[in-house]
Parts: C-alpha cells; structure tokens; sequence
C-alpha cells in the first residue's frame, strides 16, 4: 500500500514541472521517444483505429501501457502531456480521481478482483494511448482512461480540436470516514445542479423534472454517437435572470477543466447556437441523499451528472460535444479534401 501512495506523490509532484509553452505534438512525441520497444507497441496506435472509439469508464481490461509500466523518466513525460492536455481545474480533479481508488481500497478491504485475479482498485492503473497515422501528421489524437476517467483528445495545427467524449466520476462522491471524511471532488457539480433546480418556482419545476426517479447512471453510457437525445426540460429563456446565470456557471465548471484555448472555442460553439436554446432537465430527489440527475444540453453540448449508486453517493458526469466527439467530424472533412486532391 505504501509504494502505492509513493508513486502517486511522484505523480503530483511532476505537475509543478511540467512546460506548458512547449507544443502538444512535441509532447506527445517526447513521450513516445522514452518509451522501450514493447511500451511504444502497446501504447502506440493507428489514428484509424476503432480502438479510439472504444469509450469506457469501468474497471475493465484496457489497451494501453500505465502507469504501473513505465519508468520516472515515463512518467513524467505522460504527465506533461496530460497536464497540457487540460486547464490546472482539469488536472487535479484527474488526479483526484485516481486518488479515490486508494480510498476504495479501504472501504472496500480490497476485495475486489478483476477477472485476471489483479485488485479492482488500483490508483496507477490508467492508461494511455496515442493515435497516429504515418501517412498524416496533420491530426493526432490520444487517451486517457480508467475507472471513472475518459478524457478523449484530437489535436492538429498545434491546438487541441476536440476533447470529447470527457467522463469524470467520483465514487465515493462524499468521503464518508478516515483522514479524508468529506472529500467530495465534484463539489461544484453537484452543489450548482441543487442550488440551480431548489430555485425553480413550482411552475418552473413542473417543467424542468422529467422524471421523480433518476436513471441508474448517465443515459448515454459508453456510447460512440450520440444524436436524437430530446431535450427536455426547461428551456434558458423560462428562467429568469440569476438562474441563467447559475446554469451558464455550471456549463462552465465543466468547460473549464479543459485547455484554456479548446475551452473558449467549445464555450463561443455553444454560444453561437443560441443560449436561449439550452435546456436543463432534473429527475429525482432534489436533496443529497436520494437518487438524482441532471441534463443540459442545446444542438451542440450534452452534459449529464448521475448520483444514483451507492446510496446515492456515486456519482458520473459527462460532456459530449454533439456535433464532434472524438473529433470525427474534423477527421471526416479532412479526408474528403484529402481524397478530392
């Protein structure tokens, strides 16, 4: 248990090191070079792949070298790459998050076994993967998963073009014992949601819960496309003024765990198609303690947060960007000019 707490220190102290001016492809490309013969296999793909759509945030048999495989030297290229990849917000919560698994461990008395007989919880098991395409140095993309962690990127032209499908979860989402009794890493998330839907009017509410009972977890799971999701709810226009101001809060606590740079372009999309057209939706209980849910969304952003397993002390988020997750839109029109030259 101890070299675990190790490593992951290590793990933190690489954030302060780390140089943002350097460029994202350099970074991925450092990474790449420290990496022995049979790491650079495992971690190196083609751009193509489908494996870059294989989106998931369970404990589950992944591709991907992590950090459990690599050396100091590894680490901390994988961890200049990450932190660049996300806003300082973004980072920590990231490590937050594995963080949690060292907690689960006790909890749980470490139980809990893959089926390669290895611990389900394990706070370096994350893995990472780059895409390339030999024959195209134009676009690149890369992941980084593991429990309750997808953070998916396209880069090209020396900035990061989409970072979608992005799922972060929390379980336990309030630490309830031990040295850390009260943690609650997506703090923010859940307090704005309640603030936001106990403020509705009796009218309001009617309008906005869509459901007394929540959905066991987020309703677009581990999809690759997502389209034709209603949305339900009450719309921008039929809050009144501090309410559209807490819903555009809580878009962007959730934009601003990204790299500042794709964080301003995704929020000017979500702008541009009209902020009257979003929608906030709730179902369940409208106190911690009890199942709850939320949604928001207009043509261009779905952003979901599920409290529901657990007693209700579990929780998943996810932002989807509608018109170009995992950057297939990007790559689909690159292609095609590529093909009419």
């Amino acid at each position: 248990m101890k070299s675990r707490h190790c490593l992951l220190g290590i793990l933190f102290c690489l954030y302060t090191i780390s140089d943002y001016g350097q460029e994202l492809s350099d970074l991925a490309n450092k990474f790449i070079e420290t990496l022995s013969p049979a790491l650079r296999t495992e971690t190196l793909m083609n751009l193509k792949s489908q494996e870059r759509l294989n989106f998931n945030y369970v404990p589950i048999k992944r591709r991907g070298a992590t950090f459990k495989d690599f050396n100091e030297i590894q680490k901390e290229a994988a961890i200049a790459l990450l932190k660049a990849s996300l806003s300082e917000q973004g980072f920590n919560k990231t490590m937050a998050i594995t963080q949690l698994e060292n907690i689960l461990i006790v909890l749980e008395d470490n139980k809990l076994r893959m089926p390669d007989g290895s611990p389900m919880r394990d706070p370096l098991n994350y893995h990472f993967l780059v895409f390339k395409d030999q024959n195209n140095n134009s676009f690149w993309g890369w992941r980084f998963e593991g429990h309750h962690i997808s953070l998916n990127f396209m880069a090209g032209e020396n900035s990061i073009l989409s970072s979608t499908p992005s799922f972060m979860g929390s379980n336990p989402g309030v630490v309830p014992s031990g040295p850390h009794k009260g943690k609650e890493v997506l703090k923010e998330e859940s307090e704005l949601g309640f603030a936001l839907v106990n403020s509705l009017s009796e009218d309001q509410l009617t309008k906005a819960l869509i459901s007394p009972d929540a959905p066991r977890d987020i309703i677009t799971g581990t999809s690759t496309e997502v389209s034709n999701i209603e949305p339900l709810g009450i719309s921008f226009e039929n809050l009144t003024k501090n309410q559209q101001k807490v819903l555009l809060q809580l878009v962007k606590v959730y934009l601003h765990n990204y790299e500042a740079k794709f964080s301003t372009n995704f929020w000017n999309k979500i702008e541009t198609a009209g902020l009257e057209n979003l929608s906030f939706a709730w179902a369940g209980s409208l106190a911690p303690g009890k199942g709850h849910y939320y949604r928001i969304q207009n043509r261009i952003v779905l952003i979901e947060f599920d409290n529901t397993q657990n007693n209700a002390n579990h929780v998943h988020t996810v932002v989807r960007d509608l018109t170009n997750d995992f950057g297939t839109n990007i790559l689909k029109e690159h292609y095609q000019q590529s093909h009419k030259h």
